[in-house]
C-alpha cells in the first residue's frame, strides 16, 4: 500500500550516520528515507554525496542514478531526468530496455526543438526496446515486459504517441505516494495530466483512445485523492471501470482502479465497500501487466481492511 515505518528507520540509521558520515551505504539509506518523506531535494543531495563518497563500486553509483532520475520525475525535471537514465543505459547492464523506455519517456514529454540536443528521438528510442529484452534466470523482468508492451505502439508506420509514460511508470514504481507528501509536486503532476486529458480530446479519436483516457483518469484520481477531493477522485477511479469494455490493450488499468479505490473507501472508513472493492480487483482480473505487484498492494489493503473493525479502529490482536 505504499506506507512504512520511517521513523523507526531513520532512528535505527542515525547512529551509523554519525559514526561514519561519509560511509556511502548509509549516505544512500538516508537518501530513500528522504524520498519516503517527499523532501527531494534533501534526497538528492544524500545521493549525489553518496556518489562522491566512494569510487570503487560503480554499481553503487548506478542505484544512485536510479534513485535520482526518479525525484527528477517527481520535481518534472525531465532533461535531468534523462540524463540519469542516460547514464544509466550506457555504464549498467540490468535492464537496457527499460532505460530506453524512459529515455524515450522523457523526451516524449520536451519539444521537438528540445529533443535536438540529445540526438535521439523518443520513436527511436521506444523502437530500440522490444530488441533489447533480456532473460534472468530464464524470466524476463516485469518492467521490461511493460516497457514493451507500452512501446509496441510506436513500431507501426505512423505511431499513436504515449500521452504521459513517465507519470505511468511512476505509478508501477509506487511514485505517487512520494510526491502527495508535498502540495506542489502533487498539483504539478495533476496540471500535467490535466494538459494531456485537453490533448487527448482534442486529438481524434484512435483504437487507443479509451486506453489513454483510462491512464489520465487513474493518474488523476490519484492526484485528486493525495489533495483531498475525494469525491472527485471517486469519479476518476470509476469512470475506468465504467470504460472496462472499450479498454484495447491496458487491461491492468481496471484492477488498479479497483485497487485505489478500495483503498480510498478504506481512508474515509467505508470498510465493507473497500472490501469488497479489494476482493473484485483480486478475484476477478487475471494475466494482466505487472499483476504481482498489484496483488501485493490488494492483499495488504485486504489485510489492513479485515483488521479495522466497523467504526474504523484498527483491531490490535491480543497478547498470547
Amino acid at each position: 500500500t505504499g506506507e512504512g515505518d520511517v521513523a523507526d528507520a531513520e532512528r535505527l540509521l542515525q547512529p551509523y550516520l554519525k559514526q561514519y558520515p561519509k560511509g556511502a551505504i548509509f549516505l544512500f539509506f538516508s537518501g530513500r528515507i528522504e524520498v519516503i518523506k517527499g523532501n527531494l531535494d534533501a534526497a538528492i543531495g544524500r545521493f549525489e554525496e553518496c556518489c562522491e563518497a566512494q569510487q570503487a563500486w560503480k554499481q553503487f553509483h548506478h542505484m544512485c542514478y536510479w534513485e535520482l532520475m526518479w525525484c527528477f520525475t517527481y520535481k518534472r525535471h525531465w532533461k535531468m531526468a534523462y540524463f540519469y537514465a542516460d547514464l544509466l543505459s550506457k555504464e549498467n547492464t540490468w535492464s537496457k530496455a527499460t532505460y530506453a523506455y524512459m529515455k524515450g519517456s522523457y523526451l516524449s514529454m520536451l519539444t521537438r526543438e528540445e529533443c535536438k540536443v540529445f540526438g535521439e528521438s523518443e520513436e527511436g528510442l521506444f523502437r530500440q526496446v522490444p530488441g533489447l529484452k533480456q532473460k534472468i534466470a530464464g524470466k524476463s523482468l516485469p518492467t521490461e515486459k511493460f516497457a514493451i508492451r507500452k512501446a509496441r505502439r510506436y513500431l507501426t508506420e505512423k505511431p499513436i504517441p504515449l500521452p504521459v509514460p513517465p507519470l505511468e511508470m511512476m505509478y508501477i514504481w509506487n511514485g505517487y505516494t512520494v510526491i502527495g507528501k508535498h502540495k506542489e509536486l502533487t498539483e504539478g503532476i495533476l496540471e500535467t495530466l490535466n494538459e494531456a486529458q485537453k490533448q487527448l480530446e482534442s486529438n481524434p479519436r484512435t483504437e487507443l483512445s479509451t486506453d489513454d483516457q483510462c491512464l489520465v483518469s487513474l493518474l488523476k484520481g490519484l492526484c485528486l485523492k493525495q489533495l483531498g477531493f475525494q469525491e472527485e477522485a471517486e469519479h476518476y477511479f470509476t469512470l475506468v471501470l465504467c470504460n472496462e469494455n472499450q479498454i484495447k490493450f491496458d487491461h491492468y488499468l481496471v484492477p488498479n482502479a479497483l485497487l485505489e479505490h478500495g483503498l480510498l473507501c478504506l481512508e474515509q472508513g467505508r470498510r465493507v465497500e473497500a472490501i469488497k472493492l479489494l476482493e473484485a480487483a483480486k478475484q476477478n482480473y487475471k494475466n494482466y501487466s505487472m499483476e504481482s505487484r498489484t496483488h501485493f498492494r490488494i492483499q495488504a489493503a485486504l489485510q489492513k481492511a479485515r483488521a479495522t473493525d466497523a467504526n474504523g479502529v484498527q483491531c490490535v490482536p491480543p497478547s498470547p
